[in-house]
C-alpha cells in the first residue's frame, strides 16, 4: 500500500519500516502487518455499526471522528483527530491542514446536513448524495491515514439508509484511475462522473 507523502517534519514512520509504516501503538513495522492490524480493526467497526447501533439520522463530522477513532485508536495516537500535516498522493496535494477545521465546518453544514439521512431518496438522488458527499470528504481528507476506507463506510452506512445494500466496490478497484478522474472532477463540482462509479457500485449484485 502506498502511503502518503507528508509535507513537514510531522511525518513520523515506524523504525525499521523504510519509511513504509506509519508510527503506531503497536510498533508493528511491516506494511502487511499494519494492513491486516487495520483491516481487522475496520471489520469490528463496520459490524458495530451496521449490527449495534446503525445511524439512521443525520450524519455529522463528529461521528465521522468517533468511528475514525474507533476503529484506528488502537494503532495511532492521532485516531479521530484532524490532521495536522499537508499530505499528497500521486502527485495530487489534499486540502491544506491550516484550511481543515473551515472545510469541516463547511462539509458538515453544506454536504451531510443536506444530503443526510437518505431514507427516502428516489436512487438517482441517492446517487447524487453517496457521490457528491465522498468526493467531498475525500477531498478534504480530514485523517492522516483511513480517508478512502471511511468514505466509503460513509457510502455504505448512506446506501443502507436509502434501503439499498453497502456498495460493491469491485468495479472502483478495477478502475482505479477512473474513479481518481472522477475524484479529481469533482474540483469543478462536476460529480457525473462520480455519480457513474456510485450507481455501478450500488446496483450491482
Amino acid at each position: 500500500m502506498n502511503r502518503y507523502h507528508v509535507s513537514n517534519s510531522e511525518g513520523q514512520f515506524e523504525k525499521g519500516s523504510g519509511e513504509q509504516v506509519l508510527a503506531n501503538r503497536l510498533g508493528i513495522s511491516r506494511t502487511d502487518e499494519i494492513d491486516d492490524a487495520e483491516l481487522i480493526l475496520l471489520e469490528k467497526l463496520y459490524h458495530s455499526v451496521f449490527e449495534e447501533k446503525f445511524p439512521t439520522g443525520r450524519i455529522n463530522v463528529a461521528l465521522l471522528k468517533n468511528w475514525h477513532r474507533r476503529w484506528l485508536g488502537n494503532i495511532y495516537e492521532w485516531a479521530g483527530q484532524e490532521r495536522s500535516v499537508n499530505i499528497s498522493k500521486g502527485g495530487f496535494m489534499f486540502a491544506p491542514s491550516a484550511q481543515l477545521p473551515k472545510l469541516l465546518e463547511e462539509f458538515d453544514e453544506k454536504y451531510l446536513a443536506l444530503h443526510t439521512p437518505c431514507s427516502g431518496l428516489e436512487e438517482e438522488e441517492l446517487i447524487a448524495a453517496i457521490a457528491i458527499v465522498h468526493v467531498e470528504l475525500i477531498l478534504v481528507h480530514p485523517f492522516r491515514e483511513g480517508n478512502g476506507r471511511l468514505s466509503r463506510l460513509l457510502a455504505d452506512v448512506m446506501a443502507v439508509q436509502g434501503g439499498y445494500k453497502p456498495l460493491d466496490y469491485r468495479s472502483w478497484e478495477q478502475n482505479k484511475t477512473g474513479y481518481v478522474s472522477a475524484i479529481h472532477a469533482g474540483m469543478s463540482m462536476n460529480y457525473d462522473p462520480m455519480k457513474y462509479w456510485v450507481r455501478q457500485a450500488l446496483r450491482n449484485d
